[in-house]
């Protein structure tokens, strides 16, 4: 089901809100995000606090914003449900240029809108989950960009650099960005997320063939020698992934600091962790990102830092 831009959530406030509302508290049953409370919670009312809730048992107030990444945004709610629809149906992305366009705000509030939703968008952690009952696993690397302040130099040494993980079975990937391409980093985002009884498929590079001996299995293709499929054995789906993630960094994001990639690298993971071919459409899409908005906190100073 794709979704249409004339509908009321996106162009009425008060639809927006209702929208919010049911998604959160479904049936209609409110529960106090400050404490838990959801027995004695009053609805208040009149035009300077329309949409706002009295908890009596904590004596505070909330909306239905409140502990989630719309949380203290001047922008309206019906503009952020639309930024949400767009990012979770932009295959490749869409820019702050042109979400700053498309909804009359600033290119600044697109900008720190887009990484509130980004941060929606990423996941808890899948703790040993890859490859769980003896699955394939492909694992692989790739560079991008220009590290800030680096010269060119040889063996991609000044480019920035993600990791990869693909489930096979389960159509999942997770990714994360790397400082250094070497065990130290490897290692760990390895071992913390790929099941032992996984099968383990990568390129040759010599870091993998020593992490590689902790799973039922590690099979491994030769690029360096035109070697790109042996039965199984190939990192074709996670080259795929990084196909689509390099023309939508270069296509629509262009230039990406390094202190923000991690937050790209999450945005390409959902959608591909949650694309059509995986039974989910636009609107699914963009109800998993409200879903992942609640409990999550990113301020202007956060997202202008590094991770």
């Amino acid at each position: 089901m794709t979704f249409d831009l004339t509908a009321p959530m996106f162009t009425n406030e008060a639809a927006a809100v209702a929208h919010l509302e049911n998604d959160r508290w479904p049936g209609g049953t409110v529960t106090c995000p400050l404490c838990g409370c959801g027995d004695k919670i009053h609805k208040m009312g009149g035009k300077t606090q329309a949409g706002m809730y009295v908890c009596y048992d904590c004596k505070g107030k909330f909306t239905v914003r409140t502990g989630t990444v719309f949380e203290r945004s001047h922008i309206p709610l019906h503009k952020w449900l639309l930024a949400t629809y767009l990012m979770g149906s932009s295959k490749k992305g869409i820019s702050a240029h042109q979400l700053h366009r498309m909804l009359g705000i600033t290119y600044k509030s697109a900008w720190f809108m887009a990484h509130r939703i980004r941060e929606a968008m990423a996941p808890a952690n899948t703790g040993n989950t890859f490859g769980s009952g003896g699955g394939i696993v492909e694992v692989d690397e790739t560079f991008i960009g220009r590290k800030r302040g680096m010269a060119k130099k040889a063996a991609h040494h000044h480019k920035m650099k993600v990791l990869t993980l693909v489930d096979r079975n389960s159509k999942q990937a997770l990714s994360r960005v790397l400082s250094h391409l070497d065990l130290k980093e490897i290692v760990p985002i390895m071992r913390n997320n790929i099941s032992k009884e996984a099968k383990l498929v990568t390129d040759e590079a010599r870091h993998y063939g020593v992490i590689g001996r902790e799973f039922a299995s590690h099979e491994h293709v030769t690029h360096g020698k035109a070697e790109y499929v042996r039965g199984e054995t190939h990192t074709n789906t996670v080259e795929g992934f990084f196909s689509v993630f390099k023309r939508g960094m270069i296509g629509t994001y262009q230039h990406v600091g390094e202190q923000h990639l991690h937050r790209y690298m999450a945005e390409f993971d959902f959608r591909y962790n949650n694309r059509t071919k995986a039974g989910v459409d636009d609107a699914g899409r963009a109800a998993k990102i409200i879903k992942g908005a609640q409990g999550k906190r990113l301020t202007y100073r956060q997202s202008t830092h590094a991770a």
